[in-house]
């Protein structure tokens, strides 16, 4: 009789066969002592199960039922009601990390009862409609499948007629609107479909998480890193923890050492008074480690602490999600981290050097298409040339090619014979084929650690991200800085060790 699900802390086998890679790495962080939000795994039995049979184990919704009650008496919360509700983030969890390829729900376990508990017991209305606007958002968008640019049109008309720049920005009254209005639109393409039953919710989410799989975005990363199809995923629960509460809350995603080029020293970006899809998805521009030291010492000398004990305990360069709730640290997820080729080299080394890992792993884990990459081309004397538009530094090496405003563009271009530079706001997870035809990426926001430098660091791709001084107008297919205007098609370089952009070559 197979398991189909472990809490964090029930000492399971961090196996990432069996509780995939996210849910081995909650295990073991909450097997060591360090704070983890409480939840539960489900494992990837369920997904081969539903794999073969079209259908998922019979114990599986029962089995749910009861770990959320688990939940609740470990937690002192209820799951939907108060007076102290608790909410629940779901998501993927492969044996083999695919960042931002499958589906992901947060603020789970929230309706129109619930909303008006979040305000009494947070004190924020303005927070609770927020959490309760991304709810509807991300459930209409991953379990519903309704477009993003649904949502996204009404935050921006919202916005406009507020004359502000950032969703974080809007009243609370914008927040009921947008979601009334969200709920509208869902009504119309899927009516009946949102559900208001709590347990209903996590169903359809727990469910979206394992078909997303089977998405073309999951598929098409397989088959570029040569990840079989049949190893399934698992799914998480957890506990929400917000860094939206207000000034002392946040949240940020850090490396244990420098991922662009192996550098023994953390690095990290955060973002205050945000949730954690907002660092991953480049929305805000954000801030370092070093400038969290001020706003929350306590924290930010645990978080190295934390970072430290992890490394030594992978023997590896670790990526951490953390989120601050009230000046609490919480750590959310660890995995080894995504690294360039150059990066890969000198972590070995110095790894080997420090007596970490043998002399034999630090052979082992430098590729030889990593040592390939190393002889990427670079550029000389980047002073000489006028920048086009200057960012971050993301993913080193440099590349030449036709500007490409989209992901289709860019693979219809390369397969007729051009080299591309996919140009965007962001990337997210629905552009990975178009980042992979393209021979480097330029974004105008995001930092190291955003969708974009990370995927791009994974394939040994050039990118400039968080280029703060680039309009990207997808729309009508051009990219303008103060100095020049690029059009689909116009000739450009980037330089992603030196995070610049130059028009033509």
């Amino acid at each position: 009789d197979t398991k189909l699900l472990f809490d964090f802390d029930a000492g399971a086998d961090p196996d990432p066969q069996v509780l995939g890679g996210k849910g081995a790495g909650l295990a073991k962080m909450t097997s060591l002592g360090l704070p983890v939000p409480p939840g539960f795994t489900i494992t990837t039995a369920v997904s081969k199960h539903l794999m073969d049979t079209g259908e998922y184990p019979e114990e599986l919704w029962s089995g749910v039922a009861e770990a959320v009650e688990r939940l609740e008496s470990k937690t002192g919360r209820t799951f939907g009601a108060g007076p102290v509700p608790i909410l629940l983030s779901v998501r993927s969890g492969a044996a083999i990390s695919m960042p931002g390829m499958m589906d992901t729900v947060l603020n789970l376990g929230i309706n129109d009862e619930v909303v008006e508990a979040l305000a009494e017991w947070s004190g924020d209305e303005h927070f609770a409609w927020d959490a309760y606007r991304r709810f509807v958002q991300m459930y209409g968008n991953v379990v519903l499948g309704v477009e993003e640019s649904n949502f996204q049109s009404i935050l921006t008309e919202l916005r406009a007629e507020r004359g502000v720049q950032h969703d974080a920005d809007l009243t609370t009254d914008d927040l009921q609107q947008a979601t009334k209005r969200f709920k509208a639109v869902i009504e119309e393409i899927r009516p009946g479909e949102l559900p208001d039953d709590p347990m209903e919710q996590l169903r359809g989410a727990v469910s979206a998480v394992f078909n997303s799989w089977g998405n073309r975005r999951a598929i098409d990363y397989r088959k570029i890193n040569g990840i079989p199809d049949d190893l399934g995923t698992a799914c998480n629960v957890q506990m929400m923890v917000f860094g939206d509460l207000g000034d002392d809350s946040g949240t940020g995603v850090c490396f244990t050492r420098d991922p662009s080029t192996g550098e023994a020293k953390g690095f990290g970006d955060y973002l205050p008074r945000a949730q954690g899809e907002d660092v991953v998805a480049g929305v805000r521009n954000t801030m370092t480690l070093d400038e969290l030291a001020p706003l929350h010492p306590e924290c930010h000398d645990q978080l190295l602490a934390i970072m430290d004990g992890l490394e030594k305990h992978y023997r590896d360069m670790c990526d951490i999600e953390f989120t601050i709730e009230k000046d609490v640290l919480y750590i959310l997820q660890t995995r080894v981290g995504k690294r360039t080729a150059a990066a890969s080299v000198r972590l070995a080394v110095t790894m080997a050097n420090e007596g970490m890992i043998d002399r034999e792993t630090a052979l082992l884990r430098v590729s030889p298409a990593s040592l390939e990459q190393l002889h990427r081309p670079r550029i000389d004397n980047t002073a000489a040339q006028e920048h086009f538009v200057d960012g971050v530094a993301a993913s080193p090496g440099a590349a030449i090619g036709i500007a490409v405003f989209t992901a289709d563009e860019a693979v219809r271009q390369v397969q007729a014979g051009e080299s591309v530079i996919l140009v965007r706001p962001e990337t997210t997870p629905d552009d990975i084929h178009g980042m992979a035809a393209a021979e480097g990426i330029l974004t105008s926001q995001g930092g190291k650690t955003s969708h974009a430098a990370v995927v791009a660091r994974g394939m040994g791709k050039p990118a400039v991200t968080g280029a703060s001084g680039l309009i990207v107008d997808t729309a009508n297919k051009v990219a303008s800085s103060k100095h020049v205007d690029i059009r689909e098609g116009d000739l450009i370089t980037i330089d992603g060790t030196n995070g610049v952009s130059f028009a033509g070559a």
